[in-house]
């Protein structure tokens, strides 16, 4: 579907790590094949964000072959000093996204900020200048780079490639900013890629018996006098 304020982009690093939850039970992470709702939703809130908005991954089109790599790592232990732990990356990750905003309805003080075409205008001139915070892939060690494509252009490793399924991955977490709800949640899904592309479901369209209460939160407050403070101090 496509949304007047949608943007479209590549994004793109060495490594990516998206990782199964599962795997780090023994200290050590794995990553999933394909990137979850929360980890583009991060890409898109580090090329522009404000607590006004809440942006919605449309879709996803891989863009290159899923290939991994393994990394040896001393990762510094909670109760001091460092392990040993094998961590495995997907190497040489390329994706294009496709995603828009909605209000984030839970702010009804931040109502005054609510110009759809002043968010958007920014947006797009943070996307073209390659985001206002520095992007990465999943985790903090995974750099990547963003910039305007057209959805559906250039060649894809697995624009021919059919129907191919996933297992259970996390989708994402419900925060109290978000949901109004003074409670912290993981959502799960199984994903599908048709030819490359991946149709995320929006947080609200997920399924409720795979939604699972992690803990009780607070959400952050924000005002008016907030965002002008950021206006002030450099931002668009």
């Amino acid at each position: 579907m496509k949304y007047e304020n949608q943007l479209e982009l590549m994004v793109y690093g060495r490594y990516a790590l998206f990782s199964d939850p599962i795997t780090r039970l023994g200290g050590e992470k794995c990553s999933y094949q394909v990137p979850t709702y929360d980890a583009l939703k991060g890409v898109m809130e580090s090329i522009y964000w404000k607590p006004t908005i809440r942006w919605v991954i449309d879709d996803v089109r891989v863009m290159n072959q899923i290939r991994t790599e393994n990394k040896n790592v001393r990762p510094i232990n909670y109760t001091g000093g460092n392990t040993l732990s094998v961590y495995t990356y997907l190497y040489s990750p390329c994706y294009q996204i496709r995603a828009h905003f909605i209000w984030n309805e839970n702010r009804p003080e931040l109502a005054e900020d609510r110009d759809e075409d002043k968010h958007y205008q920014i947006a797009k001139r943070a996307l073209n200048k390659g985001g206002r915070r520095d992007i990465f892939l999943g985790t903090r060690e995974c750099q990547a780079y963003a910039e305007p494509c057209v959805f559906g252009e250039g060649k894809g490793f697995y624009d021919d490639d059919g129907l191919r399924d996933f297992s259970l991955c996390v989708h994402g977490i419900d925060y109290p900013g978000e949901t109004g709800k003074d409670l912290m949640r993981v959502r799960l899904w199984r994903p599908a890629m048709v030819n490359g592309v991946i149709h995320f479901p929006a947080p609200w369209e997920c399924d409720e018996s795979l939604t699972r209460d992690i803990r009780p939160a607070k959400a952050r407050e924000f005002t008016m006098a907030d965002l002008n403070e950021t206006i002030d101090e450099g931002g668009d």
